[in-house]
Formats: structure tokens, C-alpha cells, sequence
């Protein structure tokens, strides 16, 4: 018997098809890309009328900013940074991050995130303030410790660095190391900049302007 075609607007299981449209996007924007990603493709891989796309998110840029922040995989690397001893936290974030890179479920994620962020100013505003309050300033509050903002920043430039050239760029032979002969190198860099000395107090500091 063929099955009927779903009729425009709210359908029961509002909440579940949400999440629908919200798993839709995720592989969409993993896929695709953020300029390649249309509502009306979502709402067909959701089976759903791209009215109701709309109507929950209202925009493509609303529906990236919902996909974005929906169960964020760097979320584990916050829950890390408050767990276990700060001698060793270096290599376990080191060691994790690039896990979720090489996950197949979380690594196109990650990616898709790198490349919007260059794809139009509206998303990398949205990465911006993504990376800002639901990954840096937590793992700032998790470290605990002087500076603990720039120590985040620096944790997550780096580690954003050598993920575009391990991941996105395959830049050899950071590319073709193994991934825990990677975590072995940059954790010494990782946990300095979580617990080292920042500043060199034989140097002095003159504001600038």
C-alpha cells in the first residue's frame, strides 16, 4: 500500500520531529556544507514540508546555530578538563580531541564547523559565540587556575590549529601520524598551556595604545 504524503505544518511528535530535522541538518551540513545546505534538502531528508523547517528554526542560519549547539561533541573535552588530576590533563584532552576527529559519527561534525566558519559571516558569528560560551568559558571555569580565559583560548587555538592541518589541510607527515604518537606530541604543548607559566616575570609588559 503506498504510503501517504505528510501534510504541511506541525505533525504529532513535535518534539521527536525536531530532532529529526535537527539530525537531518547535522548530515547535511556535514555532507554539503554550510553553502550547500538548503531547507528545503533538510526538510526532504526529514520527510517533512520545508514550512515546518521554517517554522521551527526560521531561517537556514537558525537551523545551523540549533544543529550547532545540539549535543556538541566538544562537550567532552569541558567534562574532561573537571575531571582527574591537572598533571595529566594535557594528554587526556590531547588524546580525546583528536578521538572525536577520527570518530565517524562526531569527526564530520567537527569538520563541518571548521568550514562554515569560513563559509559566510553569519555562521562564523554563530561558531564564534558557540566556541566562546559553550567551550571556552566552561573549560576556563573547569581549569580553575590564573588567566584561566587566555589559558582556554590557547588550549583551543592550538588545538583548532593542528586539527585544520591534521584533518582539514592533511598536511604530512602531522597528517599520517599515528593518532597516539599525535596525542604524545601535543600534550606537552596542551598542558603548558593549561598549568605552565604564561608569562615571564623578568620581562616586563607595557600596554599598548
Amino acid at each position: 500500500m503506498p504510503q501517504q504524503k505528510r501534510a504541511g505544518g506541525r505533525r504529532p511528535g513535535a518534539t521527536r520531529t525536531r530532532e529529526e530535522i535537527l539530525e537531518a541538518a547535522q548530515r547535511s551540513f556535514a555532507d554539503s556544507g554550510y553553502d550547500g545546505t538548503t531547507i528545503r534538502g533538510v526538510a526532504r531528508t526529514a520527510g517533512v514540508d520545508p514550512a515546518l523547517v521554517v517554522q521551527f528554526f526560521g531561517s537556514k542560519d537558525g537551523l545551523f546555530e540549533a544543529a550547532l549547539r545540539a549535543d556538541p561533541p566538544m562537550r567532552d573535552l569541558v567534562t574532561l578538563a573537571g575531571e582527574g588530576e591537572a598533571a595529566d590533563l594535557g594528554m587526556r584532552l590531547a588524546r580525546r580531541y583528536l578521538e572525536l576527529w577520527e570518530d565517524p559519527h562526531t569527526g564530520p561534525r567537527m569538520l563541518a564547523v571548521i568550514r562554515a566558519a569560513t563559509a559566510a559571516p553569519s555562521a562564523s558569528a554563530m561558531v564564534t559565540a558557540f566556541m566562546t560560551d559553550a567551550v571556552m568559558l566552561p573549560l576556563a571555569r573547569a581549569i580553575d587556575a590564573d588567566d584561566a580565559e587566555l589559558r582556554a583560548a590557547l588550549t583551543g587555538a592550538y588545538l583548532l590549529g593542528v586539527a585544520t592541518a591534521r584533518y582539514v589541510l592533511r598536511i604530512g607527515p602531522l597528517a599520517s601520524l599515528p593518532r597516539q604518537d599525535a596525542a604524545s606530541i601535543l600534550a606537552p604543548v596542551v598542558q603548558h598551556h593549561l598549568t605552565g607559566r604564561l608569562r615571564d616575570p623578568d620581562v616586563q609588559h607595557h600596554p599598548t595604545g
